[in-house]
């Protein structure tokens, strides 16, 4: 029998719910949430409080109007876009699923067909050799503690600094674009030029993160998440890429503003949490410890579980899960998946595409941080498909106005003629 995962002391029950202690124990005394009582203070179920806090979200989210102001921050901002759709908990890419395009689609071709090209199954995306090497000597002169995302931001400013057509705004030169900083960051991210010309963009990201040419099926894993992560929504990485287009920047620019939001652990860096806790268990250690851990450790949900978007299953997590089973053959990394999913079915979420990205970097064994770099290269693609998109609408338009909250102004302190 397991040991029970660590538990939460009460100031990390009430951090992981957002609220003060005192609120805490107003819960514990109406019955809402148990607590056991030790010579050394309260402490709490850290899968209880997990499940405490799903259920509080969901009832915050039901009873929340259309229309009304919030006071959780998020703004009330609605933009059309022609390119992903989440319904019933499917996503689904220009209307077609995004589970079949990732089984039976290149995501090259897929890639160019959002910039609006017409479907060529045989399509590669290329970066010219001169521009790769130019970012590749400059990835190179980063210290080893630099991320694979902070690699990635230099290595597409680096290309930028080799285009001479880098400032050519339009939808036309953003597919440009897009097709050379896709090509070019497993190009330049790899230590050495070895990657064939003709290699797609997964066989290339696979080689930059093993230093091996990748058998089909590993090729097909790769190709499998790059798909499932091209577009989805407004993340914040997408709203910052088309904040930016707004104002007119180029296509470099507007990867590279994109990146600054996705370089969190909330949003793009999410897998590697995922991953080390997927490690955690492959390792031997009982799925509810590990995740009781990483509650603790982490300060917030358990990582690789739920999204606000699926009332249920991540479909995307079950698709990649999927094409990765063929470099699982011993099933190792499913049975720790399914160990980490029946652990967490008392809390009602289930994996999504944070947890299918670690499984596939720890059957592959690559970096735990790979995840992200899988993740933001194929995302390259659906901000330059958003920014193209964004060029079509009245420039500078998502430029927000503030309300503001402060102190009333004093007027009485204003000279005559400080206007």
């Amino acid at each position: 029998m397991s040991a029970p995962p660590p538990r939460l002391t009460a100031g990390q029950a009430a951090a992981r719910l957002g609220v003060k202690p005192e609120t805490l124990y107003a819960y514990v005394s109406r019955g809402l949430i148990g607590r056991t009582r030790t010579a050394s203070g309260s402490f709490f179920d850290p899968l209880e409080v997990e499940a405490f806090a799903v259920r509080r979200t969901r009832r915050a989210t039901a009873a929340s109007p259309d229309g009304a102001r919030r006071s959780d921050g998020e703004p009330l901002m609605v933009l059309d876009t022609d390119i992903a759709l989440v319904e019933d908990d499917e996503l689904f890419l220009r209307g077609e699923p995004a589970a079949r395009l990732a089984r039976e689609q290149s995501f090259d071709a897929v890639a160019a067909w959002l910039w609006g090209e017409r479907w060529d199954v045989g399509r590669r995306l290329r970066a010219p050799a001169t521009f790769v090497e130019t970012a590749r000597g400059l990835v190179a002169a980063l210290p080893s503690t630099a991320s694979w995302i902070d690699r990635v931001v230099v290595a597409v400013r680096a290309l930028a600094t080799a285009d001479p057509l880098r400032d050519d705004v339009g939808p036309r030169s953003l597919a440009r674009v897009g097709e050379i900083v896709v090509a070019g960051i497993p190009r330049s991210l790899a230590p050495h030029a070895g990657i064939a010309e003709e290699a797609s963009a997964p066989e290339a990201l696979w080689q930059a993160l093993t230093g091996s040419v990748p058998s089909p099926v590993e090729a097909a894993a790769v190709n499998a998440a790059m798909v499932l992560s091209v577009d989805h929504d407004l993340a914040v990485s997408t709203l910052a890429g088309r904040v930016a287009a707004s104002a007119r920047a180029s296509g470099y620019a507007v990867v590279t503003s994109a990146l600054g939001a996705f370089d969190s652990p909330l949003h793009g860096n999410a897998s590697q949490a995922a991953a080390q806790l997927l490690g955690d268990v492959v390792g031997g250690m009982p799925a509810d410890v590990a995740i009781g851990m990483q509650l603790r450790t982490l300060g917030r949900g358990a990582p690789g579980f739920g999204h606000s978007h699926y009332r249920g299953v991540d479909a995307r997590a079950g698709a990649l899960l999927r094409a990765i089973e063929p470099l699982d053959p011993e099933r190792t990394v499913g049975v720790a998946v399914d160990a980490l999913r029946e652990a967490m079915r008392p809390t009602g979420l289930h994996p999504n595409l944070d947890l299918a990205l670690a499984a596939l970097t720890v059957a592959a064994g690559m970096p735990v941080d790979a995840g992200a770099l899988v993740f933001a290269t194929a995302r390259v693609a659906g901000w330059i498909a958003h920014a193209s998109d964004e060029y079509g609408s009245p420039p500078m338009r998502l430029r927000p106005r503030g309300r503001y909250t402060g102190p009333a102004p004093d007027w009485s302190r204003v000279e005559a003629g400080d206007g």
